[in-house]
């Protein structure tokens, strides 16, 4: 049951090969094969939101994915988001950033990729659709209020564009 597997990872736009025991989490994967440690692991429950990347565009609990089953399928993490030659923050960052939509900053890649995921599936999204989406994370420090408000000017920014 634990004879390692070579898998073939796309994350970010790019394929990795890896060896993994069927055991191993995406997290886990992530974190310490791919140095990808944007994704952080709160409660390995599936429960804080923290590890939250998007798997085929579906924000996705990594801490509950074997990294066996992510083979296949496109992987994002928060790196995928900012522009990684000149470290240019994409908008939501900036808006997380402008309403002080982070803290002490350990939920804020969790949050960033469900908002990315909603945000595509929902891009007329409702502040109550946002907020009701966004509970499904939790943070510690900031009361969610600026989270929702980041992710409300960065909808209406994307809609405007859009027009």
């Amino acid at each position: 049951m634990n004879d390692p597997h070579l898998l073939t990872l796309h994350v970010n736009g790019e394929e990795h090969e890896v060896v993994v025991e069927p055991r191993r989490t995406l997290a886990d994967v992530l974190r310490h094969d791919l140095r990808l440690t944007g994704t952080h692991v709160g409660c390995e429950h599936g429960v804080c939101g923290a590890c939250t990347v998007l798997l085929d565009d579906a924000p996705t609990r990594a801490c509950l994915v074997f990294a066996v089953q992510a083979e296949g399928a496109d992987v994002r993490t928060v790196e995928s988001l900012s522009d990684g030659e000149h470290g240019a923050l994409n908008d939501l960052q900036q808006a997380f950033s402008a309403h002080h939509g982070l803290q002490c900053g350990f939920c804020t890649p969790g949050f960033l990729m469900l908002a990315e995921g909603v945000l595509a599936e929902q891009p007329d999204a409702s502040r109550e659709d946002i907020r009701e989406a966004l509970s499904a994370n939790l943070c510690r420090c900031t009361g969610y209020q600026t989270i929702v408000d980041a992710v409300c000017a960065t909808a209406q920014a994307r809609r405007e564009a859009r027009a």
